[in-house]
Order: structure tokens, then C-alpha cells, then sequence
């Protein structure tokens, strides 16, 4: 079973190394492509709305231009003009004027309504409006200071009383002899009236989301694919291209949430008439293409396979000879292996691995020899290792020899140093008091300020009765450490470090401020969330360990030694960082 292992591991990984390769350079092949097509072909689709969009607006300008034509015949009619003179018409005429709106020429006229300055209302038979009601529908202020101008009014149908919204064409009849009040001019326009825009210049409405906002935002046409939604925002930025003042093309090109937007401003009316091509329009194309992809690349694994099980058997098997050949060695019988005669590097290998036989047999006898002397100098080795003691012993020569030669800067340094490897070894104990934390921390920090002249100064504030409290030991100095190595990274002189140590309730405060660089507000929050990992796993959160590591072994410490009586959180500011660290307090 071993050796059937043996003899398909190596054939197995060669075909799983090819198979990874040819995956990796197809997948990364199909990405290049990808990108390239999708590019190209969004351009090409875009470029194609955007046409379709400005036909679209030409059209909308025709359809102004056609009404405004048609409304100006309809004011030059002779009974039109007849109207608006002070005998006005009779009765049969009256009759006549009402019909000819019928048929003036221009389609998908729904409904009309002239009023001349007589308080003669002319609309179909049907209709029946009278002054009263054109009064209080509103239309005689829609028109406004506008003088002989066509105007297309998208409003409430109060006129009519048809309810819900439509599209009007209004124009003022002015008498064209006399100097009269004119008459007015609305023609309610059927919903196909806009609607054909969209018809006559695209064959692709179904995909499509199309529509016509008049010059306050509000839509008038829309065209939406089935079962397309539009979202809110994309909606709101179309309404808002009311805003716009200039004319023609005024988007082109516009990425939205759902799409790539096109809008075209008709200048006289103010409509804009809008295209927006969905994100899956702009790639529909391309998962035909990636169809094809996928089954060049399913051929090609394929033939891979095929050709990476033949291959592997071919190379692996004189691997396999010595696979078993080296496996099988037992460190008694030191026979060569057969010859492999492949013509290939494995023969060197073959030969070198007899010649490694040959050489490990004498190494064994020189060993067995060597053996015995090495023992005897690892004793010798563990004789001579030095002890604390030793190191006190020779800083207290090397700072009696500083003081002769007085040597200030190097005195303060040994001591300083002597102190704190003292307090560091404690004896093996872990818990000091506070004050000989305070002494541990104080003599690291004037080490540094004779390392670093000028970096910063230091305050300590605690109280007698505090120093007296137990805690865990080495606690405050890597704290220190991290202020100097990281809050101080971007200053060269004038920092500050504060140390304040506080009661609170039941507890032990300990507060670590440095005025340098704040903590990064990634870290930060990294490190305050430690507190609720568990302890195994807090390490994975810095796994390079040159930032947050030594923080990790202080809460570790803290956790297993106080539990959950601990708090230990970083504040920063712009002021600098604060690490604040809360322990029960142990009064002796």
C-alpha cells in the first residue's frame, strides 16, 4: 500500500501542478480577454443608444416644429381672426370654427378648446365647455407672458376633466389687423403622440428603459422593459436633468447604479427625452462569448489530462525507483541502488546517492567516535555558563570604573540598566508593587533619553498610598515602549510621555499617554477588540508581529492573571494616543 502511494504521489502532483498551471494561464487568458471585449463592446453598445437617443431628439424637435407650424395656420384661418373682432361671428359660423379644429393637420389630437376674447368657447360637440369651466380649470395663466409662441404644457387635465395628466400644445391668437386681447389655444395630445417617438426610431424598446420628462422633472412618457425596476436614485438624477439650461446632447454616456444614461433637450418645450441602457444589456453579449470560452477551455483541460497522464508515467517512474530505493533504507544496509541508464539528470542523481551511501557509512564511525567528546564538552559549556549574580557583579565593576573615570552620562546609563534587570528578574516572582513597577518603568525611560537626547520627558503621577498596591509586573514598560517606537516615529524632539496612576472603585488604573503620532484607527480598533477573543486566538490578528505583538503578550498576562477583572482599551486624538489599563486593586 506504501509503495503505491509512493509510485502515484509524484505522478499525482505532476499532473496537479500542469493541470493548476494551464487553469491559472486560462483563467488569467479569459481575464485579458474578458476586459478587452467587455470594453470594447460596451463602447460599441453605448455608441449605439446614444445615436438612437439623439434620433429621438431630433424627432421631438420635428414634433415641436409640426405643431408650432399648425397653430400658427390655425391663428391666420380667416374665422379664427373673424373671432377675436368685436362682431365676432354668428351662430352657423360658430358652428363651423368649432369643427375645423378637427381637422387641422396633425394626428393623435385627443382634444381641443379655443377660447377667442369674446368668452366664446370652441371644442368638439361633445365636450360642452363653457367659459365658467375654462375659468376655473386654470389653463387662462398657463401660458403666461409668453407672446405668439407654441408652448407644450405637461399639466393635470382640469379643463376636460379627464383626470390624471396630460401633454397640452397652448399658443396665444392674437388678431392680426386690430389691437385686441387675444384668444387661447389648447390641444390635449393623445399619450401616442410621444409614444411613437420611441416606435419609429428603436426596434430595441423591450430592453430598453426610455422616457420623456417635461421641464420640471416630471415624467411624462416611460418605456420600461418587463419586470425591470428602476432605482430610486437613477430616477431621481433623470428628474433632476430638468435643471440643465443647455440644448441637444446634454448627457452622454452617464454610468448610473442600473445602467449608462443618454438624454437629449428639446430647446423650445424644455422636454428632455432619455435613454438608459441596463447593466445586463451592456453584457448579454458577452455570456455568448464566455459560452464559447468555456467550452475551448473544457477541450483543452481535456486534451491536458490526457496528455499529463502519459507524460507523468514516462518521468515519474525512474523518480519512483528511487523514491523506493531511499525510503527503503533502513541506516544498516548501505548496498548501491541499480543503475537507471535514462540519460537524463536522475542518472547523476542515482550515482550521487551510492556515493552518499558510501560516505554516510564512514560518517557513522566518525560519530560514535565524536560522540563522547562531545559530551564532555557540553558539561564543560554548562560549568562555565554565567548567572545573574555574574552580570549584577560585573555592572557594578563596569559603573565603579565609570565613576573613577567620571564618566556621568555612563554611570547613569549602568544603573539605570542594573536597576532594571533587577526588577526584571524579580527573583522569578511576578507580582511587585507599584512603586517598583514605577522604578522599572522610570529607570527604562531615562535609558532611552540618554539613547534618544531631546526625544521627550516624562511624568509619573501617583499617590503614596497607590505605590504601595501588588500588581503583575512589566506591564507598563512595553507599553512605554510601543509610545516611543511608534507614537514618536514621525518626531524628532519634544514628546511627551505621562504616566498617571488612579483608584477607581475597586480598581487600579493605569493611563500611558504619548503627545506623538496617533494610533491608526485600524489598529486601534484591532487591538480593542482583543479583549473579547479568546486567548488562543488573539495572536492571528497580528500574524507578522511587528505591530500589536507585544500588546497581545500584555493582555495575554493580564487575562491570566486577573480574568475577565480586566480593562485594557487605546484612545487616540489628535492630541496623541492613551492606553488605559484597569486591575483590581491588591493593597498589601
Amino acid at each position: 500500500m506504501i509503495k503505491e502511494k509512493m509510485k502515484s504521489g509524484i505522478q499525482r502532483k505532476f499532473m496537479t501542478y500542469s493541470v493548476v498551471l494551464l487553469v491559472l494561464s486560462l483563467f488569467l487568458s479569459s481575464i485579458g480577454v474578458w476586459v478587452f471585449i467587455q470594453k470594447n463592446m460596451s463602447a460599441v453598445i453605448i455608441d449605439k443608444y446614444e445615436f438612437m437617443n439623439e434620433k429621438m431628439g431630433r424627432t421631438l424637435d420635428n414634433l415641436f416644429q409640426k405643431t408650432n407650424e399648425i397653430t400658427a395656420e390655425c391663428i391666420v384661418y380667416e374665422d379664427v381672426q373673424k373671432s377675436l373682432i368685436e362682431d365676432g361671428l354668428a351662430d352657423v359660423e360658430k358652428n363651423a370654427l368649432s369643427k375645423y379644429f378637427a381637422y387641422i393637420d396633425l394626428e393623435n389630437v385627443a382634444e381641443y378648446c379655443y377660447v377667442d376674447n369674446q368668452k366664446n368657447v370652441y371644442t368638439r360637440s361633445y365636450s360642452k365647455r363653457t367659459w365658467e369651466d375654462f375659468q376655473n380649470s386654470g389653463f387662462g395663466n398657463l401660458l403666461g407672458k409668453e407672446y405668439a409662441k407654441t408652448k407644450w404644457i405637461w399639466t393635470e387635465d382640469t379643463l376636460f376633466g379627464s383626470g390624471g395628466s396630460a401633454l397640452f400644445v397652448g399658443r396665444y391668437v392674437r388678431s392680426m389687423e386690430y389691437a385686441h386681447e387675444p384668444g387661447m389655444l389648447f390641444l390635449k395630445m393623445d399619450p401616442e403622440f410621444l409614444e411613437n417617438i420611441f416606435s419609429e426610431n428603436t426596434d430595441d424598446a423591450d430592453e430598453t428603459v426610455m422616457g420623456i420628462i417635461d421641464g420640471s422633472g416630471n415624467v411624462c412618457v416611460s418605456c420600461i422593459p418587463e419586470g425591470y425596476l428602476l432605482p430610486e436614485e437613477d430616477l431621481e438624477y433623470i428628474q433632476n436633468l430638468s435643471k440643465k439650461k443647455s440644448d441637444g446632447m446634454i448627457v452622454t454616456g452617464c454610468r448610473l447604479r442600473s445602467g449608462v444614461l443618454s438624454a437629449y433637450r428639446q430647446k423650445e418645450s424644455g422636454m428632455i427625452i432619455y435613454t438608459l441602457v441596463p447593466n445586463q444589456v451592456l453584457t448579454s453579449g458577452l455570456v455568448r462569448i464566455f459560452e464559447i470560452l468555456l467550452g475551448i477551455y473544457i477541450f483543452v483541460l481535456a486534451a491536458a489530462a490526457v496528455f499529463s497522464v502519459y507524460f507523468s508515467k514516462r518521468f515519474s517512474r525512474p523518480i519512483q525507483e528511487i523514491s523506493e530505493a531511499m525510503t527503503g533504507f533502513d541506516g544498516n544496509d548501505f548496498s548501491p541502488m541499480k543503475e537507471l541508464h535514462t540519460h537524463t539528470e536522475l542518472d547523476q542523481i542515482g550515482d550521487s546517492y551510492n556515493k552518499m551511501l558510501v560516505n554516510i557509512e564512514n560518517l557513522l564511525e566518525e560519530i560514535k567516535i565524536q560522540e563522547k567528546e562531545l559530551r564532555t564538552s557540553e558539561l564543560n559549556m554548562l560549568i562555565n555558563q554565567i548567572n545573574p549574580h555574574f552580570l549584577y557583579n560585573t555592572l557594578d565593576t563596569i559603573y565603579m570604573l565609570a565613576r573613577i573615570n567620571k564618566e556621568e552620562t555612563t554611570m547613569k546609563m549602568i544603573q539605570a540598566l542594573s536597576k532594571y534587570l533587577r526588577l526584571s528578574l524579580s527573583k522569578g516572582k511576578d507580582i511587585v508593587t507599584v512603586e517598583d513597577e514605577l522604578e522599572n518603568v522610570k529607570n527604562y525611560m531615562e535609558i532611552q533619553q540618554i539613547r534618544n537626547t531631546e526625544l521627550f520627558h516624562y511624568e509619573i503621577d501617583c499617590n503614596e498610598e497607590l505605590k504601595k498596591c501588588e500588581v503583575l509586573k512589566l506591564i507598563l514598560q512595553p507599553l512605554v515602549e510601543n509610545a516611543i517606537k511608534h507614537g514618536f516615529c514621525d518626531i524628532f524632539e519634544g514628546g511627551l510621555i505621562k504616566i498617571t496612576v488612579r483608584a477607581e472603585a475597586e480598581s487600579l488604573v493605569y493611563e500611558v499617554y504619548n503627545s506623538g503620532t496617533p494610533m491608526d484607527k485600524e489598529v486601534l480598533s484591532k487591538i480593542n477588540g482583543l479583549m473579547e477573543q479568546p486567548l488562543a486566538k488573539m495572536k492571528e490578528s497580528f500574524p507578522d508581529k511587528r505591530r500589536g505583538y507585544g500588546v497581545v503578550n500584555i493582555i495575554t498576562r493580564l487575562r491570566l492573571k486577573y480574568e475577565n477583572q480586566v480593562q485594557f482599551y487605546y484612545e487616540a486624538d489628535e492630541t496623541g494616543t492613551r492606553c488605559v489599563v484597569k486591575i483590581p486593586a491588591v493593597r498589601n
